[in-house]
Order: C-alpha cells, then structure tokens, then sequence
C-alpha cells in the first residue's frame, strides 16, 4: 500500500525537489504541498496523509506550531520535520511538539526516504548528528520539566526495564533476547509503555527516559 505523503516547505523549488525524490518512489504517493503552517493544518486535517513532512521555519504559522496541531488528538498523521537549522532547541520542541523524527536538510534521498517508511512503520528517527547533541545535552544536565518526574510511576519494573532498554537503542528483537523473552511479549510491552505515557513512538519514549533520568549516558548513574 502506498504512503501518502504531504510535503511542507515555505520555498517552492525545495517542495518540487523533495515532491520529484518521493514521487519517483513505487510505495510512495505525495498528497499535496504546503507553504506554511496554516495551511498545513487545514489540508492535513482533509487529507489524512499518512506522514507530512516538515519545514520549521515558515512565515505565519511555524513548522513546531503546525506539528503540535496535527499531532494533538493522536491521529494516524505521523509529523517528520526536516530543517536546514539543527539547534538542540528546535529538536527538543519538534518532538515534544508529537514529531516522530527529525532530520536536516542536507541528509542524503535514500536517509531521508528510509526515515519515511520507518515514521510510518510506527518508529521514530533522528539524524545521527543530532541524537549525539541531544545525549550531550542531559549528561550535562538539561533541565527536567516537573511534570516528567512522576511520569514513570505508573509503569511495572518490566515496563521500565523495557523503556531502558529502547532508550539505549536495542530492537525488539535484541531485546527479546537480552530478557529471554519472544517477540509478540516485547511489542506487547512496548506497545503498553507507549499507551501508558501517551506517547507516539520509541523516540519520544528516548526522550522522556532520558529527562528524566530513568536512563543517563555512559559514566553518569541512572536515578
């Protein structure tokens, strides 16, 4: 089945370019083009595209904004926002704004078209460059926002060796196998944490373990 597309993007010639690398595509379809937030909302919203890709900085409305009001009611509508500016602040806001990933502009077609279907397949990405900074940011102590600190508290210890275990990276298979445990067990579990926190895939599950510090890089100690 095709992945609809919705491409988002203030300059025309960057919507063409990336319309022609998706469209060129067998299992991709673009849906329509936007030149700003607004008008992303209101054609996301009589579309249902299966994933929009998104600019951050437009006139009006801002990419951020629009990916807030897309995502809000936890529609089938996955946000992939793709920017030339790779501030820790934009990636923060992107995902906690309900992105499932975020990459830069200068990534190559077949990174950017692998992130598509894996958005789409219910995961999450980030750029490589990015999830770097991101990891730096908390071992150098980034504040924790309050409502995060009793997040976890509904979750049973194999939840939240599970939740560990996706932050640092593993798969659900390399999971399975770390814990003994079969695969339909994992998602299971994944898929429970996930409701349980109100989040939209593993990358926001990354996100929140490490603010708040269920998980820290490697020399500082978990709390």
């Amino acid at each position: 089945m095709s992945i609809r597309v919705m491409v988002v993007d203030d300059q025309a010639i960057v919507r063409a370019g990336f319309a022609a690398i998706l469209s060129a595509e067998a299992d991709m379809t673009v849906v329509g083009e936007a030149a700003d937030g607004d008008a992303a909302v209101a054609m996301a919203a009589e579309l249902r595209p299966d994933l929009v890709l998104m600019d951050i900085r437009m006139p009006g409305m801002d990419g951020l904004t629009a990916t807030r009001l897309i995502t809000r009611n936890g529609g089938r509508t996955k946000v992939l926002v793709l920017t030339t500016f790779d501030l820790d602040a934009y990636v923060y806001e992107a995902l906690r704004a309900g992105s499932s990933g975020f990459l830069l502009k200068d990534s190559e077609p077949d990174a950017l078209l692998t992130a598509i279907r894996v958005v789409v397949s219910g995961d999450g990405v980030l750029a490589p460059a990015v999830t770097g900074r991101l990891i730096a940011a908390f071992a150098h102590g980034a504040p924790v926002a309050p409502e995060i600190s009793g997040a976890l508290n509904g979750l049973t210890h194999r939840e939240r060796e599970i939740m560990t275990l996706v932050a640092t990276g593993l798969s659900n298979t390399e999971i399975g196998d770390r814990l003994g445990l079969a695969m339909g067990t994992v998602k299971a579990h994944v898929s429970a944490v996930l409701n349980k926190l109100g989040l939209r895939d593993r990358v926001q599950a990354t996100i929140l373990a490490y603010e708040s510090g269920l998980i820290r890089p490697v020399g500082m100690s978990a709390r």
